[in-house]
């Protein structure tokens, strides 16, 4: 049995985005990017910003699960130059109270809409 997670059903028929999946126990979060909630509106002046707004709304999509930060046992960083990983990964970092989860952060030359960052992740549900 899978459960689909959605934040934003004002712009639900924008495109075909489910912002993660509940299955056997766990939580696949989608890629997320910088856009503001309930906006098209992307934060990515620099890259701190665009890295707090990213882990902003994988928060949001944590806690709609009834999770935090620390449920997640694994990430995925997309970044569109290695120049940006001290910055993301202190933003990243600060966002965990105990240990963070396993990650790998992986260069690639673009990402939807231009942005510089895209995380996406899989937490362990609580039961």
């Amino acid at each position: 049995m899978k459960r689909s997670i959605h934040l934003d059903e004002k712009l639900e028929g924008y495109s075909p985005f489910t912002a993660a999946v509940e299955a056997n126990g766990f939580l696949f979060i989608s890629g997320q990017i910088a856009t503001v909630k309930g906006t098209r509106m992307i934060m990515n002046d620099t890259i701190e910003q665009e890295a707090q707004q990213v882990m902003q709304n994988i928060g949001e999509v944590l806690e709609k699960a009834g999770l935090t930060y620390d449920d997640l046992v694994k990430c995925t960083i997309y970044l569109t130059s290695l120049e940006y990983y001290a910055t993301v990964s202190s933003v990243y970092q600060a966002c965990f109270k105990g240990d963070p989860p396993a990650r790998e952060t992986v260069a690639v030359s673009a990402l939807p809409r231009g942005v510089n960052l895209e995380i996406s992740g899989i937490a362990l549900m609580r039961r």
